[in-house]
């Protein structure tokens, strides 16, 4: 392995290609070797139509933070009852950052949306009281509506 490696849009091209592709219409790369590194660092790939359901990380050392490298994202933040608290729109170059036991989600607001995540580790699925009783689950009927609702939230100003 190189002591340096180099993505560039022919990378990030794939990568959207891919997510295309994929059942749930997104797609990570993980730059960190195993699960169970202390530093989770990814690219992911979103296509317009991919539903992240509402979730929060809980363990203090959990932030998330990420840099969206090309599209257009939007970014939700809720309360512990599921009521909007923030909603707002990234653009190629801008950063998000959200604490830990923040109920959040990352919407593709157009196809071949990609951005870089970085996030302590090591990845541990959620836990049940980290996804959001208030939201439907991926891959519930109710999903779609729930998904095309957030997007309406989330306009360019």
């Amino acid at each position: 392995m190189s002591a340096l490696r180099l993505f560039d849009a022919a990378f990030l091209d794939r990568l959207a290609a891919e997510a295309a592709a994929a059942p749930r219409r997104r797609k990570n790369f993980n730059l960190h070797a195993a699960h169970d590194y202390p530093c989770q660092r990814f690219f992911n790939a979103l296509s317009a139509d991919t539903y992240v359901a509402p979730h929060r990380h809980a363990e203090p050392a959990k932030d998330e933070t990420l840099v969206l490298l090309r599209g257009k994202l939007g970014a939700v933040i809720f309360d512990e009852a599921g009521q909007v608290v923030a909603a707002a729109v990234l653009l190629p170059g801008q950063t998000a950052d959200v604490p830990h036991g923040t109920f959040h989600t990352w919407l593709a607001l157009e196809d071949g949306t990609v951005f870089f995540e970085a996030k302590a580790g090591p990845y541990v699925p959620l836990a049940p009281e980290e996804k959001a009783a208030f939201a439907p689950a991926e891959g519930d009927p109710r999903a779609p509506e729930y998904l095309a609702w957030l997007k309406s939230l989330c306009t360019v100003r």
